[in-house]
């Protein structure tokens, strides 16, 4: 497939997704009561369905979950000059809050209800600039490593449409039991 059906095809994935949302594309905070019983996969696939809100920053840095299955999530961002350092390229924040995302995302399909998880740690390394242009978009894939009763591993990487790698990380994660005490 060339680098021009690749990105057809991502666009055309990202507004199916849209399309679908009952309400639009929520943002917020996810409410403790309302997925409590749900699993970690239940909870992300209704994120991405907009059934439950996307997080804030997903907003403010312009990307979304568009695939979801058990231990991998695949996030599609769309880089402006909103998020560009002084150099006239993206800056490394936008990186890490796209992969941060992916490999969390990553994890938290692998929670049972209940659970919840935090960054410990995230290590990103740079391959390359992304210069904003219109259209234009990339992806973050995480997967997971490890996931422990406490803490858990995945990683992630950053590709354009072309295949080439722009980033890739690493994270630990602490898993947080949201049952009450």
């Amino acid at each position: 497939m060339t680098t021009e059906n690749t990105l057809a095809q991502w666009l055309e994935d990202e507004q199916k997704i849209l399309a679908n949302m009952p309400n639009g594309r929520p943002i917020g905070l996810l409410d403790k009561n309302k997925t409590a019983t749900m699993t970690g996969m239940e909870v992300m696939q209704a994120v991405m369905n907009g059934f439950l809100p996307n997080g804030p920053m997903a907003a403010t840095c312009g990307y979304m979950i568009v695939a979801l299955e058990p231990g991998q999530a695949t996030l599609q961002g769309n880089p402006t000059e909103s998020v560009m350092n002084v150099q006239g390229s993206v800056h490394g924040g936008w990186f890490a809050s796209i992969l941060d995302g992916a490999v969390g995302n990553a994890i938290h399909t692998m929670l049972p209800a209940g659970t919840g998880y935090t960054t410990l740690d995230l290590s990103v390394k740079m391959t390359r600039a992304i210069v904003p242009a219109p259209g234009a978009r990339v992806r973050a894939i995480g997967k997971i490593i490890q996931v422990g009763r406490q803490i858990a591993t995945a990683e992630g990487r950053i590709v354009g449409p072309d295949g080439k790698l722009y980033a890739h990380a690493t994270t630990t994660c602490l898993i947080l039991n949201h049952a009450k005490k």
